[in-house]
């Protein structure tokens, strides 16, 4: 499937395959368009198709053929995270069969490998030479050690407020730290601002014009806005991978945490593309989004019946996910309609417990995202939304140790002096208040 164009996802308007994001005639947002290949009738034709898949190496790029660049040279290899299943957190919650995408194992443990990947590499094939970002945390992580990795230039910006472990694994690649005093949204405005003024500053400098402001500006790609019609792509990754460890199967439900809506919708995208590749047989399964009370425009617009999200001021320990004015809200919320699904919000506490559930049941540990998505998980089983033969999948997108402090307070220490009898009596009295 070449890519052939960017296409408005509102008006059909086509584009060049360049660095630009939105529509000059209806301000709608951008897609890579491919050159739709017709499904084979011919079995054998599929059967190749899996087979080069299979062969491909052990990452994302083992999926290449749906992606709008070529596999680059790069020392991090984004993708082919753990499909687990997760029998004992599916016999709390009453669920039949439940499987965990662990996409925390990622070079730098999140989802976001997968679109800088995506990203970077196409801002490399346009010569740009600078990358930038709008990070609430895991993208800026990603931003600054694939751009080390390469040896470009790179600058991200993020909420003043951000968690401290997200910073300091962000600055120790290099790159240059830009903490604004706002929220996502606020960060998100100046970039599209520096944005548009290094797009002007470009177009007058190949006009023969003189330059605006923005200077060496125009060399910079900023890979969530300028570059975004590409970066949305790498999420469709996560979609090929669960199909292909599933056995080339599809989910019937799949739970995914919402912040832009970005990673919701092209996880769709990914499994219809196969739909029609030939690949899978089915449907496009039920989607189910996640948002936390504190920060939750489309999960409110789904349950008010409005097909528009209005902006609200984040306030959640889920950072990650604290978008509140979500680009992509729109397209999540037809999807979840259309597929029989929902959008749902939880409280910080239940966050918190979900964070907890998910550790004490299947041995790993997520950052409040993944709190948020289990939450949600069990708030469907326990309204009984998921059907008892239901096959699930639950996205993790990131690591705990991202947000070490929301697993504060959430467990007791033993703290004895070092003798068998202090050891033996404390047991006794823990197994009492048990």
């Amino acid at each position: 499937m070449p890519p052939v164009s960017l296409r408005c996802r509102e008006c059909s308007t086509e584009y060049p395959l360049e660095a630009r994001y939105v529509c000059e005639q209806c301000f709608g947002p951008l897609a890579v368009a491919y050159a739709r290949q017709a499904q084979s009738s011919d079995r054998a034709g599929v059967d190749e198709l899996r087979r080069r898949i299979q062969a491909g190496p052990y990452s994302m790029w083992r999926y290449c053929d749906f992606l709008p660049v070529a596999p680059p040279a790069s020392a991090l290899q984004a993708g082919f995270t753990p499909l687990l299943r997760a029998d004992r957190l599916a016999e709390q919650l009453g669920i039949r069969e439940l499987w965990i995408k662990n996409d925390a194992a990622n070079p730098t443990h999140s989802f976001k490998d997968r679109v800088v990947s995506v990203a970077l590499a196409r801002a490399r094939e346009l010569g740009f030479t600078t990358i930038a970002c709008a990070s609430t945390g895991n993208l800026a992580n990603a931003v600054a050690a694939h751009t080390a990795a390469v040896g470009l230039e790179s600058y991200v910006f993020i909420p003043s407020d951000l968690e401290e472990q997200k910073i300091l694994a962000t600055g120790v690649y290099g790159t240059h730290l830009v903490a604004v005093r706002g929220n996502y949204d606020d960060v998100n405005r100046l970039c599209t601002e520096l944005s548009a003024e290094q797009q002007d500053d470009a177009d007058a400098a190949q006009s023969g014009e003189a330059g605006g402001p923005a200077g060496d500006r125009s060399e910079w790609a900023f890979l969530n806005i300028n570059m975004r019609p590409y970066y949305a792509e790498g999420s469709k990754t996560l979609a090929f991978e669960i199909a292909e460890q599933l056995g080339f199967q599809l989910p019937d439900r799949v739970v995914v945490p919402i912040a832009s809506g970005s990673l919701f919708t092209k996880l769709a995208a990914g499994f219809d593309e196969w739909i029609e590749a030939g690949l899978l047989s089915g449907e496009t399964p039920t989607f189910n989004g996640a948002q936390a009370d504190g920060c939750s425009p489309v999960a409110t617009a789904f349950h008010d019946g409005r097909d528009f999200c209005q902006p609200v001021k984040p306030d959640t320990i889920a950072k990650s996910l604290a978008i509140g004015n979500p680009a992509d809200g729109p397209y999540a919320l037809d999807l979840a309609r259309r597929t029989g699904g929902s959008i749902d919000s939880v409280p910080d506490d239940e966050i918190r417990d979900g964070i907890r559930l998910l550790a004490t049941t299947t041995g790993i540990f997520t950052e409040t995202a993944g709190g948020v998505t289990i939450a949600v998980l069990r708030k469907l089983a326990e309204r009984g939304d998921i059907d008892p033969g239901e096959r699930v999948v639950a996205v993790v997108t990131g690591e705990g140790l991202k947000t070490l402090e929301c697993a504060r307070g959430t467990f007791d220490t033993w703290e004895i002096e070092p003798s068998m009898d202090a050891f033996e009596a404390a047991r006794a009295r823990l197994t009492v208040a048990a």
